[in-house]
């Protein structure tokens, strides 16, 4: 029924499904050769594939020794927030292991085996993660450690206050996201497959991670209200009601749409850092591996602006729109494109009654002046008749093959990793 959905509704989404499966995945997510790793690299990428749904993939297609740091450093702090989600370890021990979680690195012994979360084998066997972090060049190490160190800070930080202000929501998601996009940056320049300027330029670095976790937490509104968790900063909700969780109630819903559409202008000002951002990288996997989740993130606002399903259930992309923008985002003219369309999207929902209306068309003119089209691939929507009637021709052809889409493609494409 799905595919039937699609094919009748979004009919070019076949043809993008096809395309990836049938070779165009090899460009952005190439296959890792893991027979020649030794055994602590290949449990550590069997934890990675475990924990990420989203990231395992573009990690493992990095290039050279880059690859090894990133999915070591992404276990470590996988590690670390798997202390803080845990509800089951009292605080006056939390915040302890929060605060000292960096120098568990340099512990050959050091575990924690009693949490209670879902990742909890990255805890548990933490030896051999920490074992291939000290593998590690020290120029990594020293990225990894640091970064490691300024998050546990920070999370222990934000673990007993809600999000107030405007500036704790930027100080909360700096913690949490924008620490990685810094790192990530250090890590890239270490490798010298990019410049120095890459790890040195920490605003951009900053903005790309703020941008990705800001639109999770504007999307996961509804999942984080039914787990008991905050994150919207009250100094923006309390404008339009009483309590967060007054927002879901049906009565609120006119109130409620424009607190979000008000929560995604403010996450649209980081675009044109992250354009910036982008438009340095040299590297192609390095490239791939970041604007992936970028355009992943303009198409989930696009998605969730001015949308009242995001306090009633679920908000995502599709499948087929998904894979068309890991496959499409691998230049910067491409990724300018693919911006310049979702926020025109945007600005042809704002409603003209709405009290962010002028800041979101500002915002989207800042957008605009950076990413205006110059290539085919702005546009993006247009599709002749014989386009899709050969899209729907190979769907009817290939109705089987689609079902059995591979489970790395399934996965990745639900966006919505951590």
């Amino acid at each position: 029924m799905e595919l039937l959905r699609t094919w009748l509704g979004h009919p070019e989404d076949i043809y993008h499904l096809l395309r990836f499966k049938m070779g165009g995945y090899r460009a952005v997510m190439p296959r890792m050769d893991t027979d020649s790793l030794g055994c602590g690299l290949r449990t550590c990428y069997r934890y990675l594939n475990q924990t990420s749904r989203s990231f395992a993939a573009v990690i493992q297609a990095l290039d050279g020794e880059l690859r090894h740091a990133v999915c070591i450093f992404y276990l470590v702090l996988r590690a670390l927030d798997t202390v803080e989600d845990d509800m089951s370890i009292p605080l006056d021990v939390k915040v302890p292991m929060l605060h000292e979680f960096h120098s568990h690195l340099y512990q050959p012994d050091w575990k924690y085996t009693e949490s209670k979360e879902k990742d909890r084998q990255v805890l548990e066997d933490f030896p051999t993660i920490s074992m291939e972090f000290r593998n590690l060049s020290k120029v990594y190490q020293d990225v990894i450690s640091d970064i490691c160190h300024k998050m546990g800070v920070g999370m222990a930080e934000f673990l007993e206050k809600k999000v107030d202000s405007l500036r704790e929501w930027d100080k909360y998601c700096h913690y949490v996201a924008g620490l990685v996009g810094i790192g990530l940056s250090r890590l890239f320049s270490a490798s010298e497959l990019e410049d120095s300027i890459m790890g040195q330029d920490t605003d951009l670095a900053n903005s790309m991670g703020l941008f990705l976790q800001k639109t999770n937490i504007i999307r996961d509104y509804l999942e984080d209200q039914l787990e008991g968790r905050e994150f919207w900063p009250r100094e923006v909700w309390s404008r339009y009601a009483k309590k967060l969780s007054d927002l879901a109630k049906p009565e609120n819903i006119d109130v409620a749409v424009q607190c979000l559409n008000e929560l995604i202008t403010n996450a649209l000002h980081h675009v044109p850092d992250v354009l910036t951002y982008l438009s340095r990288l040299k590297n192609q996997s390095v490239f791939n591996f970041c604007a992936i989740p970028q355009v992943m993130a303009i198409a989930t606002l696009a998605a969730c602006y001015n949308n009242q399903q995001v306090f009633r259930g679920v908000v995502k992309i599709r499948k087929g729109q998904a894979v068309n923008l890991m496959m499409d985002a691998t230049n910067i003219q491409a990724v300018k494109a693919i911006m310049y369309q979702y926020v025109e999207e945007i600005y042809q929902k704002i409603p003209s009654t709405d009290p962010s209306s002028n800041k979101t068309q500002q915002v989207i003119a800042s957008i605009r002046a950076l990413s205006l089209p110059g290539s085919p691939m702005a546009s993006r929507h247009h599709y002749s008749p014989i386009y899709l009637s050969c899209a729907m021709l190979l769907a009817a052809l290939s109705w089987q093959y689609l079902s059995t889409l591979s489970k790395a493609t399934e996965e990745y494409v639900q966006a919505g990793d951590n």
